[in-house]
């Protein structure tokens, strides 16, 4: 075995990753989640009374997913077995169902542990079932994804949905005094890099540590500054997936923000997404539907803008053509705002819906032949521009329907001006018999 090591270039007795030297040894000392695992803690609790229930734990990776479910089942005196979903099939989650049934039969508890349990499909996801159902396994269940949207009902309602936060700055402070303990010495950067190098590790403890074991390893003759440390260590993506629900988190917090009048943090947002590989033209539609949305008439060239910066990016492409995008996006947040249009048009559909196939009132008909001239098609119709003030004042709804308004203009912007032609007109059916 030890010649297999060496031509693979180790020793048998080959140094951990400092992440793993480091992992915590009781539920007391994961940092950034004593929301869960604190004395008050929902999960602090079952391992205080020794008894466990079945959860799903739900957080971005590095939070500590995995060692509270081994620290867990250390406390309250389960077996722990631990499986992937990844290289998991049905022949290994069979041989882990039968392990736990032998290990009740002999009066030992089962924590079963499966990593990315989002992954397993339906089916899959409903083999677990009966076997949480009879106690014969407690299942923890850890997954980066929304388990609402990747788990199925049933599973959801035999578990227990505990969200894990991501590391905050003195979490991972907290890990690198750590390490720093471990190593016996400071870590080899400056005051500034420090704080640089917490920003890298964007709230994944294990990635901050595995930084840190790079940085330990060098071992610089002196502290590193920000553009030293930049050289030796790469800054990886911010977590962004375009097919799960970070993609539909951060295009609702763009949205959100332009509807909330705030050009910086809609700003924000756009570069979030596009740093992270959004496809712009994504982008360019929402940006569209925000125009209608949220701005509607009381800017109406703000519909015009959002589909021009959309042909701005499809001729320039990028990233000449992302400056469009946030060009358009500053147009939007601060533009005047109003749903009114939206809402109207809700409403509308509404009673469009109710009053099912109702026939527009006859004076408004055409009379293109004899016969529906002889049934009044056309009759008393009177010509808008031919009227005084051209305005008529008649009525368009159908006969058996009662007048009803759908639209009503804010009074932000060019609705102010709408609102005011609208009032003068209601005035003008009213006076006229409409």
């Amino acid at each position: 075995m030890a010649d297999l090591f060496e031509a693979a270039g180790l020793t048998p007795h080959a140094p951990s990753p400092l992440a793993d030297r480091l992992r915590p040894q009781s539920l007391g000392e994961v940092v950034g989640q004593d929301h869960l695992l604190g004395p008050e803690g929902p999960i602090g609790r079952m391992a205080a009374a020794g008894r466990l229930s079945s959860m799903i734990l739900w957080g971005p990776p590095g939070t500590g997913k995995t060692t509270i479910a081994r620290l867990l089942a250390k406390a309250a005196g389960y077996e722990f077995q631990q499986l992937s979903a990844v290289f998991t099939g049905v022949a290994d989650l069979k041989r882990a169902f039968e392990a736990a049934r032998m290990r009740r039969a002999a009066g030992q508890s089962t924590l079963l542990f499966v990593d990315e349990i989002h992954r397993f499909n339906r089916a899959q996801q409903d083999g677990f079932l009966p076997f949480v159902e009879e106690g014969i396994v407690t299942l923890v269940g850890a997954t980066t994804e929304n388990p609402s949207f990747e788990l199925n009902g049933a599973l959801l309602s035999r578990s227990q949905v505990y969200v894990l936060k991501r590391l905050d700055e003195a979490a991972l402070e907290t890990l690198l005094a750590k390490a720093e303990a471990f190593e016996g010495k400071a870590m080899p950067v400056d005051t500034d890099a420090r704080n640089a190098l917490i920003d890298l590790a964007d709230g994944d403890g294990r990635y901050l540590l595995t930084l840190a074991e790079t940085l330990f390893n060098i071992a610089p003759p002196k502290p590193l500054s920000v553009a030293q440390m930049s050289q030796v260590l790469q800054k990886r993506s911010p977590a962004y997936d375009k097919d799960r629900e970070e993609h539909y988190n951060v295009i609702s917090a763009l949205h959100k923000s332009i509807r909330g009048s705030d050009p910086d943090a809609a700003l924000y947002w756009l570069a979030r997404m596009l740093q992270g590989g959004e496809d712009p033209l994504f982008i360019a539609r929402r940006l569209v539907r925000a125009a209608a949305e949220d701005i509607g008439e009381a800017d109406p060239m703000s519909l015009v803008l959002a589909n021009a910066a959309k042909e701005t990016y499809d001729f320039l492409g990028s990233p000449e053509g992302e400056i469009a995008l946030a060009q358009v996006v500053i147009h939007l947040a601060a533009a005047p705002k109003s749903n009114a249009v939206y809402t109207a048009f809700k409403a509308a559909q509404k009673a469009a819906r109710e009053t099912g196939s109702l026939a527009p009132p006859k004076h408004i008909l055409n009379a293109p032949t004899r016969l529906m001239k002889d049934l009044d098609y056309g009759k008393g119709y009177a010509y808008d521009h031919d009227a005084e003030d051209n305005f008529s004042g008649q009525n368009y709804f159908p006969d058996e329907m009662a007048r009803r308004s759908f639209y009503q203009p804010k009074g932000e912007g060019n609705e102010a001006r709408i609102k005011d032609r609208l009032e003068r007109w209601a005035a003008l059916r009213k006076a006229r018999g409409g």
